[in-house]
């Protein structure tokens, strides 16, 4: 991991100072693991980051502080998230699903006041986790508006659930997770609290380009019991916070570009060849290249903070954020791709082997194209408001 150290101004207080200094320690030591993981024939999930993850009290940052947590707000979380990911891109990101829902979860109030308290004293006395599965095979991504395969039946005393989940971060370490279904009963989608027992089986299917250490299989779940008082129906006030909490995703990947840029800057300071007289650096068409990858991570990270920021201070507005949070997304891993191609360039053919970081990045980076929200349903959120605004003072 590079050792380059700026001034971040994005980093605001005291407090901030020493949630960056954990998430830089944490970091330090899962980029010397990250190669191993991510090379792994069997794609292995990164059990002791996750171990050292909970000992550091990373896992109840966003908890309520009334349970014992930490509860950052959003920019705090984009901050660490960023910082952890300049580490470990698969473990930034598996952990950023655990971290999001909770501050999600605290924000929008819908669950049943005593299963949500035991959960954040789960997180906070145990170092439990939670991870929300809605993706499926047949339907797509949830953000669609596919109807779920997965079927919840009434019992008794509760549900009974079957169907099979794709996507599934962080399931190797999971004993409970809240799964996405459709209630025959009401014809309507419901969110389910489900803890890990038996009809619960994990298809390892996870085989894939970049993001490899996040062991995001499928769940397979058969005739699986959920109590009544596990059963969150859906609701208007479901998204009433704007997903703000999804900006975890573009956090993941500034770390990663922020990486490849450290370590390109690195290279062209050492690297001479002998054929020149200096380090590449000195080269007009690689300095070209380093202020690219300056100005890409520069417009990126502040558009990235100040809609974190926005969000915070106005919570009256959030969900007019929406088009700006997407955006925000959307514009992140555009120019991640870039960074990162222009860090190749500058470090050459040797950036394509797996001995160096580079190539991982670059598998990692092509990961977020496909995590929500995706970019043409960005641009119709831009699309739709421009419109509704221009035809607004137009009648005026």
């Amino acid at each position: 991991m590079s050792t380059a150290m700026n001034i971040d101004y994005f980093v605001r207080n005291q407090t901030e100072e020493k949630l960056v200094t954990l998430a830089d320690s944490l970091a330090e030591r899962f980029y010397e693991r990250a190669a191993g993981y991510d090379l792994s024939e069997e794609t292995s999930f990164p059990f002791q980051n996750f171990k050292e993850l909970r000992e550091a009290g990373y896992l109840k940052l966003t908890t309520p502080r009334c349970y014992g947590g930490d509860e950052l707000s959003l920019y705090q979380l984009v901050l660490v998230q960023e910082r952890l990911a300049r580490g470990d891109g698969s473990t930034a990101l598996a952990v950023g699903w655990h971290l999001g829902l909770i501050h999600h979860y605290r924000h929008i109030n819908v669950w049943p006041h005593p299963l949500f308290e035991q959960l954040c004293r789960d997180v906070v006395e145990q170092g439990a986790m939670i991870n929300h599965f809605s993706s499926e095979r047949n339907t797509g991504s949830p953000t669609r508006g596919g109807r779920p395969e997965t079927i919840a039946r009434r019992t008794t005393s509760g549900w009974l659930l079957s169907g099979r989940k794709t996507y599934s971060t962080l399931i190797p370490i999971l004993d409970r997770f809240v799964v996405t279904a459709f209630v025959e009963e009401s014809e309507q989608i419901g969110h389910f609290y489900v803890k890990k027992q038996a009809g619960i089986e994990i298809d390892p299917t996870w085989n894939t380009l970049g993001m490899r250490a996040t062991a995001s299989h499928d769940v397979i779940l058969d005739n699986v019991f959920v109590p009544d008082d596990a059963y969150v129906p859906t609701s208007p006030t479901w998204s009433s916070d704007g997903n703000g909490w999804l900006l975890h995703i573009p956090a993941c990947y500034a770390g990663i570009a922020y990486a490849a840029r450290d370590f390109a800057l690195k290279y062209a300071s050492k690297y001479q060849p002998n054929s020149l007289q200096t380090t590449i650096s000195k080269l007009p068409h690689i300095q070209q290249r380093i202020a690219q990858i300056e100005q890409d991570l520069m417009i990126s990270r502040t558009l990235l903070y100040s809609v974190a920021d926005r969000w915070d201070r106005d919570p009256e507005h959030r969900t007019r954020l929406q088009p700006e949070l997407g955006l925000a997304k959307k514009v992140m891993i555009d120019h991640t791709l870039r960074i990162i191609d222009n860090a190749m360039r500058i470090v050459g053919g040797a950036s394509l082997s797996r001995d160096l970081p580079l190539e991982r990045w670059y598998r990692d980076a092509r990961a977020g194209l496909h995590n929500p929200p995706m970019e043409d349903a960005v641009d119709r959120l831009l699309a739709m408001r421009a419109l509704a605004e221009f035809e607004r003072d137009d009648n005026e």
